[in-house]
């Protein structure tokens, strides 16, 4: 990807105003861009849509009206005027994911053909066309259209490749949320990064600066981080004075609710709609069959691994068989948590010492990759995680999922910023996201959360499954352990 170093922003403020500046657009800048994008797709869709009747025609049952030139001429105006109008009442002709989505083509033309058999069907049923020209044609027509997409798509990567058809775009974020920012400007493959500021180049003493330097690189969109521009919205009409379209990124709001929908209200007032992912009513009762399911099912297979273990934690070190910690579970309430132990008796007083040992990034997690509390029993358990073995019973006492987020202990909570707590709104489960994706690789508690969030909102049954089989995997290659 393409896109020049930051700038800065160091000159004095200019006193005039903004409107002053000569040579405003009274155009939206790439708008240009965006009408050729819209007609090629257009011509696209219109030859697609065309030949295929065409070959039908040729290859059909033809009924009277068809078989004249005037006959078919009639038939093609409806047929084209349908199936575009449908096209562009689904947004197909939009920048970014919707021209690319071929289910929705599908979809749409497929909806377009069933009109279109109606129409025959009150207007003209005997002389329209025949019902092999219709199927000919559905089957022609989508093969066609989504032929022609997937063309214009691999072309428009190919020339963007090469930096071409970008729209010059301008990133606004502080430093804490900068490298998130351009990630999703990234992510849209469709724009140049011409300049990266912080939220300062928006205040009042050198804004105007700013604004003149966005109209030198002729930026057509400018990305800005909601904690620069929470307090400046009025700014919206500087942007759209230049021409400019502003994109407002919700990034802290995004690490806790995910997914967002933009509707108006009282048709008039946009409102951006968050709905927090939480695994809940029939979805939970579904989960929980599954769980206790499945652990009656291991704790049956593996009773002669649990007492082996037992006998050699017995043997290995003084102390119990079995370590029970405080976790914090659902809805921020404390449980204990069962695992075989695996370090000396008195590790939790002995933890305060190594605390300036932690190689966590962020200090919420507590981590030592050659802990010496660790017995030689435990340090070979806990490379193939049979440590949490005895977990199973958090499950079938309803304290516990197979599948699901870490619980932590209550030193780890306490350091939580407040957005981490929607973790604690599902059951915490032995394993999850984390543990098949690096588990002690992870240092920094940012990236466990969007693990958690992503299985939170994308869970399922089948995605249970995947993650079982992917920690046995990851388990017995001893991935991220320690």
């Amino acid at each position: 990807m393409r896109y020049s170093h930051a700038t800065t922003i160091d000159s004095p403020a200019f006193s005039h105003d903004i409107r002053r500046i000569p040579g405003l657009a009274g155009l939206r800048r790439g708008a240009v861009m965006g009408w050729i994008r819209r007609l090629v797709l257009l011509s696209s869709d219109v030859l697609s849509v065309g030949f295929a009747w065409i070959l039908a025609r040729n290859l059909g049952i033809p009924t009277p009206a068809f078989l004249s030139a005037e006959g078919f001429e009639l038939t093609l105006i409806p047929v084209l005027g349908i199936s575009i109008s449908i096209f562009a009442a689904r947004s197909l002709y939009q920048a970014g994911e919707p021209r690319r989505d071929y289910l929705g083509m599908i979809k749409a033309q497929s909806l377009a053909v069933l009109l279109l058999l109606l129409t025959s069907y009150f207007f003209n049923p005997n002389q329209f066309v025949s019902r092999s020209q219709y199927l000919l044609y559905w089957g022609f027509s989508l093969v066609f259209l989504v032929l022609g997409r997937f063309v214009i798509d691999k072309g428009t990567q190919r020339l963007r490749l090469r930096g071409s058809i970008r729209y010059p775009a301008m990133v606004i974020a502080d430093q804490d949320y900068r490298e998130r920012a351009i990630q999703i400007v990234h992510g849209e493959d469709r724009y140049q990064v011409a300049g990266i500021l912080d939220a300062k180049a928006l205040d009042r003493d050198i804004r105007e600066e700013t604004f003149r330097k966005m109209q030198q690189l002729g930026i057509a969109e400018v990305f800005v981080a909601w904690d620069a521009i929470k307090n400046r919205m009025f700014l919206g009409q500087w942007f759209q004075t230049l021409g400019i379209t502003l994109r407002v990124i919700p990034i802290e709001q995004n690490r806790v609710f995910g997914a967002a929908n933009l509707h108006m209200l009282n048709a008039e007032t946009p409102c951006i709609t968050f709905r927090p992912p939480v695994i809940a009513g029939g979805q939970f009762w579904v989960k929980r069959i599954f769980d206790v399911t499945s652990a009656l099912l291991i704790l049956t297979l593996a009773s002669p691994v649990y007492l082996a273990i037992a006998i050699a934690v017995f043997i290995d070190s003084p102390g119990p068989i079995f370590y029970k910690q405080t976790r914090v579970g659902l809805h921020g309430e404390p449980f204990k948590v069962w695992k075989f132990r695996s370090m000396v008796n008195n590790a939790d007083k002995l933890q305060a010492q190594l605390e300036q040992q932690n190689e966590t990034k962020d200090g919420v997690l507590f981590k030592v990759k050659d802990d010496p509390r660790i017995t030689r029993v435990g340090h070979f358990i806990r490379q193939y995680s049979l440590d949490e073995l005895p977990q199973i019973f958090n499950v079938l006492f309803g304290e516990m999922s197979l599948v699901g987020p870490r619980p932590l202990p209550l030193r780890d909570v306490e350091k939580f910023k407040q957005h981490y707590f929607i973790r604690q709104d599902v059951l915490p489960g032995i394993t999850g996201m984390w543990q098949i994706s690096g588990r002690s690789d992870i240092d920094n508690f940012d990236d466990v959360l969007k693990l958690d969030l992503y299985y939170i909102q994308n869970w399922s049954v089948l995605l249970d499954i995947s993650i079982l089989f992917r920690t046995l995997s990851a388990v017995l290659k001893k991935s991220g352990a320690y």
